[in-house]
């Protein structure tokens, strides 16, 4: 049996599927072009990350297509429930990049509050002649230990990101509409763990007590955070979205970054994806990475051989 790994897999992923029988193909097939790959291939199973698209018109015209996996949390980018519709296995990794974007959100908040995304921009411009100034200019910086970490969404990666936060020295509060407590652990090198109990705020209340604010949500049909919600906020606030675009309003965030009200925001995921808009690429107070939350060495493996487990399983 073929299976096409259309946006890659991790070679130990590979490697457990093709111990397991299977052909794995990691040709990078264009979207217009996959419905007559997967059918002139006779491929079975379909793997995609964000990129590759699996709409019911894919779904319709591939007969032979038994499973569709996503290497990853969010389905936005495919049809789940008309996959099962028509009888589809359709699995995803939601633990396997927990800890991968929850490290990201601290990269961005470090980042932030050092001012790490300003400088590395100008120290190569300016950094043999203004020296000096930059060094004034960025000496103003603040210490996460103590703040407050708003989470809103307290799912998987939620959670592991209130746990850095927790070993960090930050306070943590959380609105989850789903979840109305949570208690969590923190593990330590040495065995050692401490464990906390929250319950879930309203969101108008994390918004006003936040020093920081990170969102861990699924795909929204309406903003999250806009300019209603951006006038609740701390003056200075830092923001930080590794979860989907279109969560934050982007012109409401600019505005709010343009009076003080937001001190910088940290995106990883674009409301216009993959085309972000030029006024936020070009924000000197927007830190910018594309889209990269899982991937890192570590999460791509857990990824791949959660799905070669979850294949092997339900194709043998």
């Amino acid at each position: 049996m073929k299976i096409l790994a259309n946006d890659g897999i991790a070679q130990e992923g590979k490697v457990a599927l093709e111990k397991a029988g299977f052909e794995v193909i990691t040709t990078r097939v264009a979207q217009e072009q996959l419905i007559d790959y997967i059918n002139n291939h006779k491929i079975v199973a379909l793997l995609v990350r964000s990129a590759t698209q699996v709409d019911r018109e894919l779904i319709d015209s591939c007969p032979g297509l038994k499973l569709i996996g996503r290497g990853g949390v969010g389905m936005d980018n495919i049809a789940v429930s008309y996959a099962k519709e028509k009888g589809l296995h359709v699995i995803n990794t939601p633990a396997a990049s927990s800890e991968s974007v929850a490290e990201l959100v601290f990269a961005h908040l470090y980042g932030g509050v050092r001012y790490l995304h300003s400088a590395n921009r100008l120290m190569p411009l300016e950094g043999d002649s203004q020296f000096k100034k930059l060094k004034k200019s960025f000496a103003a910086g603040v210490e996460l230990r103590g703040k407050t970490l708003g989470v809103i969404g307290f799912g998987r990666i939620g959670q592991a990101t209130a746990r850095i936060a927790l070993g960090v020295g930050m306070k943590v509060v959380y609105h989850d509409p789903f979840l109305e407590t949570a208690s969590l652990s923190v593990e330590f090198f040495d065995g050692q763990s401490v464990s906390f109990d929250f319950e879930s705020r309203p969101l108008d209340q994390l918004l006003k007590i936040s020093d920081f604010i990170t969102l861990h949500v699924p795909a929204q049909k309406a903003y999250i955070l806009g300019k209603k919600e951006f006038g609740l906020m701390k003056n200075g606030v830092g923001i930080v979205n590794a979860a989907r675009g279109g969560v934050i309003d982007e012109v409401a965030l600019v505005e709010a970054l343009e009076t003080g009200q937001v001190a910088f925001a940290g995106l990883d995921v674009f409301e216009s994806e993959p085309t972000p808009e030029i006024k936020i690429l070009m924000h000197p107070n927007i830190s910018l990475t594309p889209h990269i939350g899982a991937a890192t060495a570590e999460a791509q493996q857990r990824i791949g051989l959660e799905l070669a487990q979850q294949i092997t399983r339900l194709l043998q």
